[in-house]
């Protein structure tokens, strides 16, 4: 149950139409939902104003119906599914009406475009190849209510691919800052913007990178002020912490 339904329900009490002990006794009924391999967090939604999020990694797409029919059942849309390969989105588009983006392996259940919040989030790479990683983050914001701006490909390595594209940094509330190799990105960004950076690290590099850590170590060491930084490879992370603060 989200704070939609709850209005929802309290008009009705306030109408006459439900008792309150009839209110009490829904609102306590809807608290988690088990479905013995899944205990769903209904409240969520009423807490931090976004219903549960689905990891489908790990989970069979059998499972991953059952959540997400039993999230909709409850009024749920924009359920949003992170980590869904493109099999399992196959057969769950059999059952149920999926958005699938195969880049990110972002899906979405009961696909609903809204935009609630009136300033924009940028979202900038360093390479091509970090716009997987990029695309979760932004595909996540999106589903969340954000107007997404994409800079991709405006890494160090030519500075001024970034420096032309000051215009849409500087107007932005946040900045999701996506890289591997070194990871520079996020320090670049922070030093020009006065807007908080949430700085992704990637596990795309050679050797040395060790999976995304060098990238990791950069960004936590960075010089520049508003600088944040989510795990290798969390662009779900990102996307969330950055529609949180776009919302303030």
């Amino acid at each position: 149950m989200d704070q939609e339904n709850i209005l929802k329900l309290l008009q009705k009490v306030k109408d006459g139409q439900v008792s309150p002990e009839q209110a009490v006794l829904e609102l306590k009924m809807k608290p988690f939902e088990d479905l013995g391999y899944a205990k769903i967090d209904h409240h969520r939604g009423v807490r931090q104003g976004i219903p549960e999020v689905i990891f489908g990694s790990g989970k069979t797409a059998e499972q991953i119906i059952g959540i997400a029919s039993a999230m909709k059942e409850k009024g749920n849309s924009n359920i949003l599914i992170t980590r869904l390969s493109k099999e399992k989105a196959n057969y769950i588009k059999e059952k149920l009406e999926l958005s699938y983006d195969e880049l990110s392996g972002i899906g979405v259940v009961g696909k609903k475009s809204e935009i609630t919040a009136e300033t924009t989030i940028v979202v900038a790479t360093g390479g091509t190849s970090d716009m997987p990683i990029a695309e979760e983050a932004a595909l996540t914001a999106e589903v969340l209510g954000n107007k997404v701006v994409r800079l991709y490909d405006v890494g160090v390595a030519g500075l001024h691919r970034l420096l032309s594209q000051l215009d849409v940094l500087m107007s932005a509330k946040v900045i999701i800052a996506v890289a591997g190799m070194e990871g520079a990105l996020a320090s670049v960004i922070g030093g020009l913007v006065d807007c908080p950076v949430i700085a992704v690290p990637t596990s795309i590099g050679y050797g040395s990178n060790l999976g995304g850590l060098s990238a990791l170590l950069s960004m936590l060491n960075s010089c520049a002020s508003g600088v944040s930084v989510v795990n290798i490879d969390n662009g779900f992370g990102a996307g969330y912490l950055a529609s949180m603060i776009n919302h303030l």
